[in-house]
C-alpha cells in the first residue's frame, strides 16, 4: 500500500492553464477556476453561463484545486500525471500507418497486374501509390487533432455530427487539392495515362483543370469520408474515452490516498488524546496520597508528549521506538501499581527494525492493564511478544489477570483505543492483517496482531547500524527498575 505521507495533492498533478478559454481572462494559480476531464478550464462567470457544462466536450466543469506556491514549478508534471498526446508520437504513427497502407496496396496491385500480364514494375507502383495516399498522411494529424478538440457526446451530438461532416468535406478538399498537384492525380482518357490536375505535364507550368478537381471531388468524396474520414474520427474517439477513464481512476485512487490519509490521521488523533486523559486520571489518583510518585509520573508523561510531538503526522515507524514509548508508559503505570505489575519482554531482535503503525503498542498495553491489573489485588504480569515468521510480524500482548468478563462477545472489539487499532490496521494493510482479542485457557486476555513485515525507513538507510536504536536487545528492552528521580526545582 502507498504510504500516505508520499501521497501529492491532486492540485499538483494538474497542468495549469494561465487563461481562460472562453473569455481569455487570466486565471491565477491560486484563484478560482472550472475544468473539464479533459482540462478544458474556463473562469467562473463563463463556467456558470455554460450551466457548469463545458462547451467544447459537453462535460461536467468542476472546480480546479488552488495552487499555491507553484513559482517555479508550473512546468513540472509528475510522473503519475495522464500526459496529453504529444504531436510528434501522432504524425510518427499517421506516417506509419499510411506506410504499411501503401505498401500493402502497392504489393496487392502488383498481384493484381502480374495475373493480367501487365509489365508494371513494383516500383511503378509504389511511386504511383506513394503520391495518391500522401495527402492522406499529412491531413491525417489533423483530422486526429480536431476530433479530440470537438468530440462528439451525448449532450451535443447532433451540433458536433454537423460539425464532423462540415470538418470531412473540408478535409476531402484538402486532400483533392494536394492530391491533384502529384502526377498521379487522375487518369487521362485522351493521353492513356496519369496526369497531374495542377501541373501540365508538357510545360510543367501551373494549369488548373477546374473540371478534373471537381471530378476527383465528386468520384472520392463518400469513400474518403466513410472509409478516411470517419475511422480516424473513430480512433480518436476511442482514445479520447481511454484517456479519459485512465485520468478518472489517477484522480479516484488520489482522491481514495487522501481520504485513507485523513482517515489514518483522525483515528490517530483519537489514541492521542484518549491516552492522555487516562494517564493523567491514574497520576491524578496519586496526588496526595503519594506527590513524589506524581511527579515522577508527570516527569515521565512529559517525555511521552515529547516523543509525541517529534514524531507528529507520521503514521508508520519502528518497533524499536515503538517499544521505547510503551517502556516510558509502563514506567508510569509501575509507580501507580507498584508490585502488582511485572513486565516481561520476549522480543526477537530480528523485529527491532520492523515497520509498524505510530501507536500500536500503547492501546494493547494499556488495555491490559485496565482490564488485568487494575481488577486484581495480586500480582499481574503482562508480557509483550514480538517475532518474525513466514506470515509477517507477530505481536502478542497478554496478561494473567482475571480476564474479560462474561459478556466477552460484546466487548469483544475492545474500547475506544483497541477500535481505533484495529481500524488503522484495516486501513494501513487492508485484509492482508489480523487481529484478534480472547480470553486465554489458563486466565487473562490476549492480544494477537499480524501485519506484513517490512523494514522502517531508517533501517534501509545507509550507516543505520550507528543509530540510537540499535543497542543489544536486552539492553533495550529492559525495564529499569530504578524510576528516574523527580525533576530538579
Amino acid at each position: 500500500m502507498t504510504k500516505p505521507g508520499r501521497i501529492e495533492s491532486l492540485s499538483m498533478q494538474l497542468q495549469m492553464k494561465a487563461a481562460c478559454e472562453k473569455c481569455a481572462v487570466a486565471l491565477r494559480p491560486d484563484g478560482e477556476a472550472y475544468i473539464c476531464s479533459y482540462e478544458c478550464t474556463f473562469c467562473s462567470d463563463c463556467a456558470a453561463r455554460a450551466r457548469m457544462s463545458c462547451p467544447h466536450c459537453g462535460g461536467e466543469l468542476v472546480n480546479r484545486p488552488k495552487r499555491k506556491g507553484v513559482a517555479g514549478h508550473t512546468s513540472q508534471r509528475s510522473n503519475n500525471e495522464n500526459p496529453g498526446i504529444r504531436p510528434l508520437l501522432v504524425w510518427a504513427v499517421s506516417l506509419s500507418a499510411w506506410a504499411l497502407i501503401i505498401l500493402a496496396a502497392a504489393v496487392s496491385l502488383k498481384e493484381y497486374y502480374r495475373s493480367t500480364g501487365s509489365p508494371e514494375t513494383f516500383l511503378h507502383i509504389l511511386s504511383r501509390q506513394s503520391y495518391q495516399m500522401i495527402p492522406y498522411a499529412l491531413l491525417t494529424p489533423f483530422v486526429f487533432s480536431l476530433a479530440l478538440r470537438y468530440p462528439i457526446r451525448g449532450v451535443n451530438w447532433v451540433r458536433r455530427s454537423l460539425l464532423h461532416v462540415i470538418l470531412g468535406l473540408i478535409f476531402i478538399l484538402f486532400q483533392v487539392a494536394l492530391r491533384g498537384i502529384t502526377p498521379y492525380a487522375a487518369w487521362d482518357p485522351r493521353s492513356g495515362g496519369w496526369v497531374s490536375a495542377v501541373i501540365d505535364p508538357q510545360t510543367h507550368a501551373v494549369a488548373i483543370q477546374w473540371h478534373m478537381l471537381k471530378g476527383m471531388f465528386l468520384a472520392s468524396a463518400v469513400d474518403d469520408f466513410m472509409f478516411t474520414y470517419v475511422p480516424i474520427l473513430l480512433v480518436a474517439h476511442v482514445i479520447s474515452y481511454y484517456r479519459g477513464f485512465r485520468e478518472g481512476a489517477f484522480r479516484a485512487s488520489q482522491l481514495e490516498a487522501q481520504l485513507a490519509k485523513a482517515h489514518l490521521q483522525s483515528l490517530k488523533s483519537q489514541l492521542q488524546p484518549h491516552f492522555l486523559f487516562n494517564t493523567l486520571h491514574s497520576i491524578s489518583a496519586l496526588i496526595l496520597t503519594n506527590p513524589g510518585a506524581a511527579d515522577r509520573m508527570l516527569t515521565r508523561l512529559g517525555e511521552l508528549l515529547r516523543m509525541s510531538l517529534e514524531d507528529g503526522g507520521v503514521q508508520l515507524t519502528s518497533f524499536s521506538r515503538e517499544l521505547d514509548f510503551v517502556n516510558g508508559y509502563l514506567e508510569i503505570e509501575k509507580v501507580r501499581f507498584e508490585d502488582r505489575l511485572e513486565v516481561i519482554l520476549d522480543i526477537s531482535p530480528d523485529t527491532l527494525d520492523a515497520q509498524v503503525p505510530h501507536s500500536l503498542l500503547q492501546p494493547l498495553v494499556e488495555n491490559a492493564v485496565r482490564h488485568g491489573v487494575s481488577r486484581r489485588s495480586t500480582p499481574v504480569t503482562l508480557r509483550i511478544i514480538a517475532r518474525r515468521d513466514s506470515h509477517g510480524l507477530h505481536v502478542l500482548v497478554n496478561d494473567d489477570g482475571p480476564g474479560l468478563p462474561g459478556s466477552f462477545g460484546e466487548e469483544r472489539k475492545g474500547g475506544l483505543g483497541l477500535k481505533a487499532t484495529r481500524e488503522r490496521l484495516e486501513t494501513l494493510y487492508g485484509n492482508n492483517q489480523h487481529m484478534e482479542i480472547r480470553n486465554v485457557p489458563e486466565g487473562g486476555v490476549e492480544v494477537s496482531i499480524r501485519i506484513p513485515f517490512s523494514l522502517s525507513s531508517a533501517a534501509s538507510e545507509p550507516g543505520a547500524t550507528d543509530r540510537k536504536e540499535d543497542v543489544p536487545v536486552e539492553e533495550s528492552m529492559a525495564l529499569r527498575d530504578e524510576l528516574p528521580p523527580a525533576r530538579p526545582e
